[in-house]
């Protein structure tokens, strides 16, 4: 038996990008059904990628909001903050939270985000000098231990791994970065554009140990596949996330790279939508279903399953990945898929972009340097615009509007200026 029942309309499982979208979508279309929100955080949503940026002292607690202090009060959400949903009844359409309390709603998103991956380690577990680096609370305790004397060792050289790198640069004695990759960023980058990358880093004083994994986790000491023992003050484990779906999963509802859902954001239970980073989704620059776990997609994804669970028609159909990134003034974009034919461009500020064509369209690209205007490129993957209708060769140049046929300014790309 449930302690007690709380009636609700709406109910936001998570409280990151994805169930602000969610919470925004459903105010568009019903002004006042009640809306109750759960997450296992405590804190005011915020912007995940902003943790590095407090750990390195860019930004403080306040600017990480995604939203304004009056977020919850404004949009007449119940937020529930530091409770968790443990269970999902999809059938008699309720949620069962871990001191005991029930909720029954009419319609639920599960926005419950990644987790990080952590590959099994000797002495790993319950190591009190290992973190990951995923949320706000990882980012705290990093910076609680971290000293001007520290040794850091990063197992991950991926986005995550160096956005970390990114924050204890500067303020550590030592940083060590190691990955079982032939390169950094391989989900991202080519291996041109990775070297590119690894040279910046090692000019930043990163020991970047490549095809190196870790095997054993020790106190105050890690120990390499080649067999190196490593003095480590502060060891961070960012490998990757994975899509945080078992809680959709042992509802019932289908998973596989993901949650399950259609365009709508609806899953394979009724009444039951998902959103973010815990989902998967049709990739339109490659033509394959796959987790992107990026902020804007997630936010795009919780905005239309709320317009649908009150009652109004969205559809997402335009999902592909995008990550940008800069470390100490070395700066990337990243977009689509590398499943074309590579054309390469070297600027003479010695930037580098590569662009991926298929079928008489851009369906990727990557840029070092000079990213500015780079969304006419990223419009040109969402809309599937075709090379042959653009002034391409002066694209390849510089992304300017003036390259393309008057027609496809107007209808698809003017917002990108």
């Amino acid at each position: 038996m449930m302690s007690r029942e709380i009636q609700t309309k709406y109910l936001i499982v998570g409280n990151g990008v994805a169930a602000v979208g969610g919470v925004e979508g459903i105010r568009q279309i019903n002004p006042d059904g009640k809306i109750v929100l759960v997450s296992d955080e405590p804190y005011h949503t915020y912007s995940r990628p902003l943790i590095s940026y407090w750990l390195e002292g860019r930004v403080d607690r306040e600017h990480m909001r995604y939203r304004g202090a009056d977020f919850y009060k404004v949009n007449r959400v119940d937020a529930r903050l530091g409770e968790a949903v443990t269970a999902i009844d999809a059938a008699a359409h309720t949620a069962k939270l871990a001191g005991g309390e029930g909720i029954v709603y009419e319609k639920v998103l599960i926005a419950t985000g990644s987790k990080p991956f952590v590959p099994p380690i000797t002495g790993a577990n319950g190591a009190k000098n290992a973190f990951t680096f995923t949320k706000l609370d990882d980012a705290l305790a990093i910076g609680k231990r971290l000293t001007p004397e520290s040794r850091v060792v990063i197992m991950g050289g991926g986005l995550i791994g160096l956005k970390a790198a990114e924050a204890v640069l500067g303020q550590c004695a030592s940083l060590t970065v190691v990955d079982l990759a032939d390169r950094v960023m391989p989900s991202v980058l080519d291996a041109e554009c990775a070297a590119a990358m690894a040279d910046h880093l090692r000019s930043l004083g990163v020991d970047l140990r490549l095809k190196t994994s870790l095997t054993a986790v020790a106190d105050g000491t890690v120990t390499t596949s080649e067999g190196d023992v490593l003095p480590t003050d502060i060891l961070i484990l960012a490998v990757g996330t994975r899509p945080n779906q078992q809680l959709a999963a042992d509802a019932g509802a289908a998973c596989e790279r993901g949650i399950v859902t259609d365009t709508a954001q609806r899953t394979s239970l009724a009444d039951v939508y998902a959103a973010g980073d815990c989902t998967q989704s049709r990739d339109i620059s490659a033509g394959v279903d796959r987790n992107i776990a990026i902020l804007p997609n997630a936010y795009l994804q919780g905005e239309k399953a709320g317009i649908n669970m009150a009652g109004g028609a969205a559809a997402f159909e335009a999902a592909f990945p995008v990550n940008a990134m800069g470390i100490k003034d070395f700066y990337l974009l990243t977009a689509g898929s590398t499943a074309g034919e590579p054309v390469t461009v070297r600027g003479e500020d010695g930037g580098l972009r590569k662009f991926y064509i298929a079928d008489d369209r851009l369906v990727g690209f990557i840029i070092l340097g000079d990213c500015q205007r780079a969304g006419i490129y990223t419009d040109m993957i969402r809309n599937g615009t075709k090379l042959s209708s653009a002034d391409w060769e002066a694209l390849l140049k510089t992304p300017q509007l003036a390259a393309f046929e008057k027609d496809v300014r107007l209808a698809d790309l003017a917002r990108a200026h």
